[in-house]
């Protein structure tokens, strides 16, 4: 209880989680809605056990920057694999260098059950932030609207660590910098598959139906949102099965744009969207979609 009672000075809102764990008590689904920085409710929350504490951080008008430490067995991808980048945190760093700036220790800071830091940083009023999994650089998250981090004073137990969490440095958050915001709210590029040049025999002259139908389901993969990302290839290998099953497209070159166009989401970090679920939501879904052929009429060539 001493955390989530100093979480509620500073105006943040929280909710129990699990003892023990990082999931949401039974009940606390909706937990962006139940979070709290009311010191009645929670007393009552955490007078009866003592449950880990989580703090909302888009009701706390909190982005907190998750540096997270390797698992065994991982390492950095090809554009991290440089000397010294081990960890988040040397991610974080090289970002930072890169930026000309420091890096930061002016704010409110936590060790992770791993070994990993939390830096906390207030919002700027008006600006709704969003989490982000990987996207900035090599097991770097950030947790804003929408997302929780769990906090001081918590015991995690869990096969891949056990440890607790701790105040690293008591300082009151800083302004999130303007170098990190802009860095934030960069729009995610949309790479657009580029099939032209890479078919080849019969499929370059695909008609213009089919070569929209593939364009577009190979967009709706790359404009997919974290959440969603399987389901929006689950649907488009679905749809190009049918397209498969009927003869009018190979399927090699269905497999290959949607190995494609699914690659700007595969992280090797936590929460990432792994290249083997992938395949594997690819190689179901197109054989599923085979077995239910469409129906297409072709528009007959007028001789000249």
């Amino acid at each position: 209880m001493p955390f989530a009672l100093a979480a509620a000075r500073r105006g943040w809102h929280v909710f129990p989680l699990r003892p023990g764990h990082k999931t949401p008590l039974a009940g606390f689904t909706d937990w962006e809605q139940h979070a709290t920085a009311d010191p009645d409710r929670i007393a009552a929350f955490w007078g009866r056990r003592p449950f880990n504490v989580a703090v909302a951080c888009g009701p706390s008008r909190l982005v907190v920057i998750d540096l997270d430490t390797p698992k065994p067995g991982k390492t950095p991808p090809p554009e991290w694999d440089l000397p010294g980048i081990n960890e988040g945190a040397d991610a974080f760093a090289l970002l930072c260098e890169r930026a000309g700036q420091p890096f930061p220790t002016n704010t409110f800071a936590v060790r992770t059950r791993r070994d990993g830091l939390h830096l906390y940083y207030d919002v700027p009023p008006g600006l709704d932030l969003r989490n982000t999994n990987g996207r900035h650089g090599w097991l770097i998250d950030t947790r804003a609207g929408g997302g929780y981090v769990v906090g001081p004073g918590s015991h995690v137990a869990l096969p891949d660590g056990t440890g607790t969490y701790d105040v690293v440095n008591d300082a009151p958050p800083a302004p999130l910098p303007g170098w990190l915001l802009e860095i934030l709210t960069a729009p995610i590029p949309t790479p657009t598959p580029q099939l032209g040049a890479r078919l080849s025999g019969d499929v370059a002259d695909l008609d213009g139906y089919l070569q929209a139908a593939l364009n577009g389901e190979a967009r709706r993969v790359v404009e997919a949102q974290i959440g969603g990302r399987n389901h929006a290839l689950n649907k488009a290998a679905y749809n190009l099965g049918r397209l498969v099953g009927a003869g009018a497209l190979p399927e090699p070159v269905v497999r290959e744009t949607l190995t494609e166009a699914v690659s700007i989401h595969l992280s090797p970090g936590r929460d990432g969207f792994t290249e083997t679920e992938a395949l594997a939501t690819i190689n179901a879904a197109l054989t599923a979609g085979a077995r239910r052929p469409r129906t297409i009429t072709r528009r007959q060539e007028v001789a000249a």
